[in-house]
């Protein structure tokens, strides 16, 4: 599903690159500084979220002015400007109705482009709330933007590393790298950004608006989402714990499948947050995604997910697993016993081995599994002890199954074989975790 870049002209006679795929209703996904049509393609996850998008829906994508494809040099980043961008590719398409998903910096464009246009946009998202320069500007990423004038690279990767700290090294690398492809004018930009105020348009915003706050990241506080929530009369607020659960609760949100707010602007999740039963929590992981979709080709490196979807969920429906969400390039489940997760990891990768002996393309894919009382919150699972599991889910090599020490000493005398690997140091934790590699082959 390689998209097909097009140009749409502005009023003000500036090229906008644009591409539109898929089927269904139209849903536009505009964010700043993250954009370029063409980088970001060749980025394993955001390919394939990209195109699970258009799966179920006509996904268009759009070049802000001054970034990616579209005009590098225009006059200004005014807001007015930035609209008339998403008003010339919507006019374009014919688009008699929209959802808009928008993040990052373009969060306040796409905002007043809905308040401006009730009658076209259906629904709006903002992945974290804003309305002003002054909800965008919070004081860290302020001074990550000073390091960026004495070493761009660093600073890049140090801002995205710091907006979302369960990124692995390799997507952390590859999207700061989109960034500094996407934009030569991030000075003159940030400069008219300082002048930006939509708090007008958000008052009078009469469509349904979803604001998605990250939980535990300093760089979103949640005084600036009870501000825009109370500004916007049909809000709701939505949390998550990573970038990547955002498109998911948006889905949902379009397909109006979140209870609507008990009354204007309220600021709640549809469930209250609760203590979880104890559960042992299974990562899957294809390694090396995107240099696999490099060699064998987008069309393949999707049939290969598939067969890994395939596998993984036969495995769980065998052995009592719920999957709780697909990661981008792998699932999250979770069980009730931690013989039945150990059960399923070895049931996956003997499918996987089985199915790789007559593969043209072998499937590599790693296993970790952690054990916890986890928060539960709209079918989801959040906390130390998800946040572990993928942890150590990262530390196996393609074809292992990695458990922490709470796995091993649940399934102690259960007929399981361990091989002690000691400890190690895992990202976002401060003591070292002891692992067992879990023998299945």
């Amino acid at each position: 599903m390689e998209p097909r870049i097009r140009y749409a002209k502005t009023e003000d006679g500036v090229s906008i690159a644009y591409y539109a795929i898929g089927q269904g209703p139209a849903v536009l996904f505009i964010s700043m500084p993250l954009s370029h049509l063409e980088a970001e393609w060749q980025v394993g996850p955001l390919r394939m979220a990209f195109t699970a998008a258009a799966q179920r829906s006509t996904f268009v994508r759009l070049d802000p002015r001054g970034f990616g494809l579209s005009d590098r040099d225009p006059k200004d980043f005014a807001l007015d400007s930035l609209v008339l961008d998403i008003e010339a590719v919507v006019d374009r398409l014919g688009l008699d109705e929209l959802r808009i998903y928008s993040g990052g910096y373009a969060t306040v464009p796409a905002l007043v482009y809905t308040a401006r246009h009730p009658d076209k946009v259906t629904h709006l998202v903002q992945a974290h709330a804003a309305a002003s320069w002054e909800d965008l500007g919070s004081e860290r990423i302020l001074k990550l933007l000073e390091l960026g004038k004495i070493d761009e690279e660093l600073a890049s990767e140090t801002i995205w590393r710091s907006l979302n700290p369960d990124w692995t090294d390799q997507l952390v690398r590859d999207v700061a790298g989109v960034v500094r492809a996407s934009t030569d004018s991030f000075e003159r930009f940030f400069d008219d950004m300082t002048r930006w105020d939509a708090d007008a348009d958000a008052t009078s915003l009469s469509t349904p608006t979803l604001l998605i706050h990250q939980r535990n990241n300093p760089n979103f506080p949640m005084a600036v989402t009870r501000r825009v929530a109370g500004l916007i009369k049909d809000s709701r607020v939505a949390f998550v714990d990573n970038e990547f659960e955002g498109p998911l609760l948006a889905q949902r949100f379009f397909e109006d499948d979140i209870p609507d707010s008990t009354g204007p602007a309220s600021v709640q999740t549809a469930t209250p947050p609760e203590a979880a039963t104890f559960r042992t929590i299974l990562f899957t992981d294809i390694e090396g995604s995107t240099s696999l979709t490099q060699r064998v080709g987008d069309a393949k490196a999707q049939e290969l997910l598939h067969a890994h979807n395939r596998i993984v969920r036969d495995a769980l429906t065998a052995h009592g697993g719920t999957e709780t969400k697909h990661t981008g390039d792998g699932i999250m489940a979770s069980f009730t016993s931690a013989s039945a997760a150990l059960e399923c990891a070895i049931a996956i990768q003997r499918a996987l081995a089985q199915h790789n002996e007559s593969a043209e393309q072998p499937i590599g894919v790693r296993i970790g599994l952690n054990a916890g009382e986890p928060v539960a919150e709209e079918e989801d699972l959040f906390g130390t002890a998800v946040q572990l599991a993928a942890r150590v889910c990262d530390k196996a090599e393609a074809g292992q199954i990695l458990a922490s020490n709470v796995v091993q000493e649940l399934a102690a005398g259960k007929g399981f074989t361990f091989t002690d690997k000691g400890e190690a140091s895992l990202k976002g934790f401060e003591k070292p975790v002891r692992l067992h590699e879990v023998v299945w082959d």
